[in-house]
């Protein structure tokens, strides 16, 4: 079936010579991926390598058989000139990082349109600001809210916060509960706007600790998730 829609680049692996394998997160049928046949040496194609950077936002024309195979991308476009996502040394650190939080964590092939645009508008803010060191905290506590394990705020005044439930307890009920600094930075980040950001000031250590954290409840919610490769580099950039 021939598709028309809005794609965004998760993460594009080189396979043999010249050929790429792409991840991308489409609007029409959740994730995808594609063989992108002598992608890396043809110079008069419709398609350019520099589209496949990742978190790129993509109007593409691809072949789905929805055979749990390959796919093929005929023609694709830019949607969203990115403004220095790919140059700026910090936002591309951030890119790669929320890049390999979401192949790890985003596995079905159907539409979800609300993640979808959760995701291209969370690009468009970060390309769009300078102020971005708790954007990835914020990014991936929102997250939580399309996977399906967002904190339940229920009694959002309680002291501690349990891991394994994602609820707000009075006490240690077990070894998941975490309480003081880290959840007075969750509290702070529930229910709040990306432009409300700059507001929260951390500094490394807390907002390290925080991350940490925050990567331990997706461990706990997601089967088989592993920390990003990038966690060292992206922890170094925001001292």
């Amino acid at each position: 079936m021939l598709i028309t829609t809005q794609a965004i680049v998760i993460s594009a692996l080189k396979y043999s010579e010249a050929d790429l394998i792409v991840k991308c997160y489409t609007k029409s049928s959740g994730l995808k991926s594609y063989l992108l046949r002598n992608i890396l040496k043809s110079k008069k194609g419709k398609l350019r390598t520099a589209m496949f950077q990742p978190l790129m936002q993509l109007e593409i024309e691809a072949n789905h058989k929805d055979k749990g195979t390959l796919e093929t991308i005929r023609e694709a476009k830019v949607s969203y000139q990115s403004r220095n996502l790919h140059t700026d040394i910090t936002k591309t650190a951030v890119v790669f990082f929320i890049s390999d939080m979401l192949r790890s964590v985003i596995i079905e092939e159907e539409e979800n349109s609300f993640l979808f645009d959760f995701l291209a508008a969370a690009i468009v803010w970060l390309d769009t600001h300078d102020t971005i060191a708790n954007f990835h905290l914020l990014f991936l506590l929102k997250l939580t809210q399309y996977l399906g394990f967002y904190p339940d705020e229920t009694h959002i005044e309680y002291e501690y916060f349990n891991l394994i439930e994602g609820s707000f307890e009075p006490s240690e009920i077990n070894i998941y509960c975490q309480s003081g600094k880290q959840i007075k930075i969750l509290k702070e980040l529930l229910g709040i706007k990306f432009d409300t950001l700059p507001e929260i000031k951390l500094n490394q250590k807390q907002r390290s600790d925080f991350l940490t954290m925050l990567l331990q409840y997706y461990e706990l919610h997601l089967h088989g998730f592993k920390k990003p490769r990038s966690l060292a580099v992206l922890n170094s950039i925001f001292t």
